[in-house]
């Protein structure tokens, strides 16, 4: 049998996933690879059994609690990202705080968002097109300049911001689809390190707009020369 890559993974994945449950039924507490094991594959079972991205995500954070690991995981595995195939396509889950196991099991200090909390308010909104065949996702905390090219948008002004959303979730473009979304600029050190590689270091640096934007349109990413 011929697996691909991502096949192999896969049953990588649901293998430690299983080792995890056996030990856990054995009544031992779980370490980080086999928690972290553990939620992702919660994920991916979802999706295969029809669930949407938020329903899997809340699957995989009910899954375990801090009495399922051992001393200190909890503390190391805040958040958990795996690639699941939904119904939809390929979508990126982003479990956050997996192993709080309820307020009573938040950190002192914890900040909780109360009745009528909202996200920060927008500093730019801008219409996204999504000229590609298939559904296209983008997660709360990716560089939307550096979103998926065949998102058709203003690249200059997304350059340095994120989604205006909540921590782990996302916001879905169906082909042919226009959506207008909120941005805001990415905080902390302003450091975009990974993504579609268009920036790759601060994103305040002199000239690393212009050659972000250079590079953007060299690769074919759409609105990159408005």
């Amino acid at each position: 049998m011929r697996l691909t890559p991502t096949e192999r993974d896969r049953l990588l994945l649901f293998s430690a996933a299983e080792l995890a449950r056996a030990r856990r039924a054995r009544g031992l507490r779980l370490n980080v690879p086999e928690a972290t094991a553990l939620i992702a594959d919660t994920v991916c079972e979802a999706a295969r059994d029809g669930a949407r991205l938020a329903e899997a995500v809340e699957r995989a954070r009910t899954v375990l609690g801090p009495d399922d690991v051992l001393p200190g995981v909890a503390d190391v595995v805040t958040e958990v990202h795996v690639e699941a195939v939904f119904d939809d396509g390929s979508r990126l889950a982003v479990v956050s705080r997996p192993l709080e196991g309820g307020l009573g099991d938040l950190a002192p200090g914890a900040l909780l968002p109360g009745p009528g909390h909202a996200e920060a308010e927008a500093a730019v909104r801008l219409t996204v097109t999504n000229t590609a065949d298939v559904p296209v996702s983008v997660t709360s905390h990716f560089h939307f300049f550096e979103a998926n090219p065949r998102l058709d948008f203003d690249r200059g002004a997304a350059y340095g911001m994120r989604l205006a959303v909540p921590a782990g979730s996302s916001v879905r473009f169906g082909p042919g689809e226009s959506v207008e979304v909120g941005l805001v600029p990415i905080g902390g050190r302003r450091t975009a390190i990974g993504f579609a590689g268009l920036v790759d270091g601060p994103l305040d640096a002199p000239g690393a707009k212009e050659e972000a934007l250079r590079r953007a349109a060299a690769c074919g990413y759409l609105g990159a020369g408005r």
